[in-house]
């Protein structure tokens, strides 16, 4: 499944109506970045540049202009020409006449011309806006424009009034998925999950880190996915470690394995966690452990209800997890003090989740003002809490030691209550063992 032209067509359109009349925007696409001498990473177009023009190559900018009664806008695609030396080198590019006829543009013009034609687009406009500080390098090619375009203001011209930042209107886009990126996301999440299954049936002790996670990268590909961003495969304490990538570790008979890993199907991401253990057997405080983060997972996931806070599924998912380590004497004291306190921060660092969406930490406010904002139909979020008790924390029982379990999800708000992208990778403590047996 892929996004038509009508689908981009149809967000420009959106765009267009929220600048108002006689207004400009701007949209640059990320830049090529070098990995070392001679070696670019692989190329991935800005999200938002793709969300607006479904045009995937580098050295790109759109133009959008409305009209004085914003009934009608202009659509440019400055972009490469075709080369066919550099085609054979570095592959096809669309050109200008590919961008017309194969991506709806109404104006196409080579790149290099940009600095010389963007400056009578924003004559006499009223508004520009621009993704102000994504890049510093284009923000100050954008001042030289507008400063040029001031300096006919003697000739009756000038440049716009205003500068608003383009992310408060596309970001909001983007933070409310149609049916169609719901789709999207959904195929993301299946080819994710199949990879976490495939990874608890491959798992064996003394196996590297890298090597199971080169099994989840094989699925990935095999979908004609990539990871959508650095998996974390972590044996032992090394899951105790939030960020930690560099999976180059023998994973151990009785440890638990951490992963944190999944792919991006046609520029939407999705993102699964899941623990297990490396025998296949989780012991008497893994279990124990791995219990209370999962009773607390389902709990947040079942609080993502249309009109509820942001932030509701992380105040249940602490409270039971709080409750859990009180009864487990991991920690003593008053649950109440303990949350207001927030003193569970020894073993819960971080947030029960993030908006998901064409990027894993996807763009959108979490607050209107000071307020969390309410979930509404369309917003996706990760659930994802964990315990991580660090291998040299001395307040704690020996036994518990070095445990560091996260169970996430994602999760769609509708108005039939929460939908779990990701449901197809098991995550009871009966069904993991049943399935690695």
């Amino acid at each position: 499944m892929k996004l038509s032209q009508a689908d981009f067509q149809e967000r420009r359109d959106r765009l267009a109506e929220q600048m108002g009349p006689n207004s400009i925007a701007i949209i640059a696409t990320s830049p090529e970045v070098m990995r070392n001498r001679d070696a670019d990473y692989k190329f991935r177009a800005d999200s938002s540049f793709f969300y607006l023009t479904g045009f995937a190559e580098p050295e790109a900018v759109v133009v959008i202009e409305t009209d004085e009664t914003c009934e009608s806008y202009v659509y440019s695609v400055f972009c490469r020409e075709r080369n066919r030396d550099m085609e054979i080198w570095n592959g096809y590019r669309a050109g200008i006449d590919g961008v017309i006829d194969d991506y709806d543009a109404d104006e196409a013009y080579a790149i290099d011309l940009l600095d010389e034609e963007i400056i009578e687009k924003l004559l006499n406009k009223q508004k520009l806006y621009y993704r102000i500080g994504q890049r510093a390098d284009f923000d100050a090619r954008v001042s030289a424009w507008i400063k040029e375009a001031d300096e006919q203001q003697r000739r009756g011209n000038g440049g716009p009034a205003e500068i608003i930042q383009l992310d408060r209107i596309v970001d909001e886009m983007r933070l409310h998925k149609s049916t169609q990126e719901i789709e999207l996301m959904q195929i993301a999440s299946n080819i994710s999950a199949e990879a976490h299954t495939h990874a608890m049936q491959k798992v064996r002790p003394d196996m590297m880190e890298y090597a199971l996670e080169a099994e989840l990268v094989y699925i990935f590909g095999q979908n004609g996915c990539v990871p959508s961003y650095n998996s974390i495969v972590g044996g032992g304490a090394n899951g105790c470690i939030l960020h930690y990538v560099e999976n180059n570790k023998p994973l151990k008979d009785g440890d638990l394995v951490l992963i944190d890993a999944a792919c991006e199907y046609e520029f939407y991401a999705s993102d699964i966690t899941r623990t297990f253990p490396v025998n296949g057997k989780f012991s008497p405080e893994q279990k124990a452990l791995y219990q209370i983060i999962l009773h607390a997972q389902i709990a947040a996931i079942d609080s993502i209800q249309i009109g509820n806070s942001y932030k509701e599924p992380h105040h249940v998912a602490v409270r039971i997890m709080v409750q859990g380590l009180l009864d487990l004497g991991i920690m003593q004291g008053d649950i109440e003090q303990i949350i207001e306190s927030e003193s569970y921060r020894q073993f819960y660092m971080h947030g029960t989740g993030h908006w998901l969406g064409m990027d894993v930490h996807d763009v959108g406010s979490y607050k209107h003002g000071t307020e969390w904002r309410t979930y509404e139909q369309g917003m996706v979020v990760t659930v994802e809490p964990g315990l991580y008790i660090a291998p040299d924390d001395e307040t704690v029982d020996v036994k518990w030691r070095g445990i560091g379990i996260r169970i996430e999800d994602d999760v769609v708000a509708t108005v039939n209550g929460p939908l779990v992208l990701t449901k197809n990778v098991v995550k009871s403590i009966e069904d993991i063992e049943a399935l690695m047996a």
